[in-house]
């Protein structure tokens, strides 16, 4: 199995019509982490690393795709071709690469 992974459902219900049963298409529903609020989201000690966290919302979401990737042979991030969706894929990426996938 592939996955297929876009910003919205809508596009994901779409996409999935014209995929064959070799895919997967999810939808990240949008960005999926941010800066915390709180004071020290960036750490100028460690060349300014960023610490980000995943919100309330983005947690299901980011379930089905990890649960999705364990058994995909290949992820593909197929999101608007806009800086929003570059970061939006960007911040997907690191996220699964962060639960090694």
């Amino acid at each position: 199995m592939n996955l297929v992974i876009v910003e919205s459902p809508a596009k994901a219900k779409t996409i999935n019509k014209y995929l064959g049963d070799n895919y997967t298409v999810l939808a990240s529903y949008g960005h999926i982490r941010d800066l915390p609020s709180k004071n020290g989201s960036v750490d100028p000690e460690q060349n300014f690393k960023m610490e980000w966290e995943v919100d309330n919302f983005s947690k299901k979401y980011l379930k089905e795709i990890t649960d999705a990737a364990k058994d995909s042979k290949k992820i593909i991030l197929a999101t608007d071709p806009d800086r929003e969706g570059e970061a939006i894929a960007w911040h997907v990426k690191e996220y699964l690469d962060e639960k090694n996938f």
